[in-house]
C-alpha cells in the first residue's frame, strides 16, 4: 500500500470519526432544544406531562436513551447518503452493461483506442478497472521479451490490483452501517429496559403511582420504536448497497475475464 492511500484511508476515518462526533451533537441539540422546547408541555414545564398529542414533547419523555438514538439514525442517514453518492460515481456515466458490451465489441474487432476511449467516457471504478487492463493490453502485445504465459500472467496481475484498489472504496463506510443496525436495537433495549424499572418501580407501592407508571411504560416504547426504526433502516440501506457493489464487482470480473480471454486468444 502507498503513502498516498495510507494517508488517504487515515482521513478518510477521520472524517468519519467526526461525522459520528457531529450526529451525536446533534442528537442532543435537537433533543434539548426542539422536542425539549418548553411550548410542548402543559404550562409550559418540560418537567411535566407533554401536550394532548404533542409528539415531540411525547418523545422527549423518553428519557436520556433518546438523543443517542437520534444519533444514531442521524449516523444511518449521513452514511447512506455518502455511500449513495459514492456508488453513483463509482457507477460511471452510463449503463454498466452498455458499457460492459462496448468493451467486448471494440475487443473483438482489436479497436483498444476506441476502447480506452469509452472507458474515459464512462469513468467509474468498472473504467478505470477495464482502462488499466487496456493500457497494459497495449504494453505488452508487444513485448517480445516476455512468452504467451508470462503476458497472461502480467495481465491477470495488473488487472488484480487496479480491482483491489477500486474495491475498498465501494465498501467504505458499510460497516458503520452494518453496526448501527445492531447497536440502535440495543440502545433502545436498554432504553425500553430502563422504561419498565420505572414502571415497575411505580407498581411497587401499596397505591401504585399512575402518572410514573404511565411515564415508565411511554419511555419504553419511545425508546423500543427508535431503536428498531433505526435497525430497520440501517438494515434496509446495507443490503441496498451491498447488492449495488456486488453488481459493480461482477461486472468487473465479467470485463476482466473478457480482457484476459482476448488477450490470450490473440497473443502468440
Amino acid at each position: 500500500m502507498s503513502n498516498n492511500q495510507k494517508t488517504s484511508g487515515g482521513f478518510s476515518s477521520l472524517i468519519s470519526s467526526i461525522a459520528i462526533v457531529i450526529a451525536l451533537v446533534i442528537g442532543i441539540i435537537v433533543y434539548k432544544f426542539i422536542f425539549g422546547d418548553p411550548s410542548n408541555f402543559v404550562e409550559n414545564d418540560p418537567t411535566k406531562e407533554p401536550l394532548e398529542g404533542n409528539l415531540m414533547g411525547i418523545v422527549y419523555k423518553g428519557g436520556f436513551i433518546v438523543p443517542i438514538l437520534i444519533a444514531i439514525n442521524i449516523i444511518i442517514i449521513l452514511f447512506s447518503v455518502e455511500r449513495f453518492v459514492t456508488l453513483s460515481k463509482a457507477k460511471g456515466k452510463g449503463s454498466i452493461n452498455t458499457f460492459v458490451a462496448k468493451i467486448k465489441s471494440y475487443l473483438e474487432s482489436k479497436d483498444l483506442e476506441s476502447a480506452t476511449a469509452e472507458c474515459d467516457r464512462q469513468q467509474g471504478s468498472l473504467a478505470n478497472v477495464v482502462k488499466a487492463g487496456l493500457v497494459k493490453y497495449d504494453h505488452l502485445k508487444n513485448d517480445s521479451a516476455m512468452d504467451k504465459e508470462q503476458k497472461v500472467e502480467a495481465m491477470k496481475k495488473e488487472l488484480e490490483e487496479a480491482t483491489a484498489l477500486e474495491l475498498p472504496m465501494l465498501s467504505k463506510n458499510l460497516v458503520v452501517i452494518s453496526t448501527c443496525a445492531s447497536i440502535a436495537t440495543l440502545v433502545g433495549l436498554v432504553g425500553t429496559v430502563l422504561g419498565m424499572i420505572k414502571s415497575f418501580a411505580a407498581m411497587s407501592s401499596g397505591a401504585p403511582d399512575t402518572a410514573q407508571l404511565a411515564t415508565g411504560i411511554s419511555e419504553a416504547l419511545i425508546n423500543t420504536f427508535l431503536g428498531i426504526a433505526g435497525s430497520c433502516i440501517a438494515i434496509i440501506m446495507y443490503n441496498f448497497f451491498s447488492t449495488k457493489i456486488d453488481q459493480m464487482t461482477y461486472s468487473i470480473d465479467e470485463a476482466s475475464f473478457t480482457i484476459v480471454q482476448d488477450f490470450s486468444a490473440s497473443t502468440k
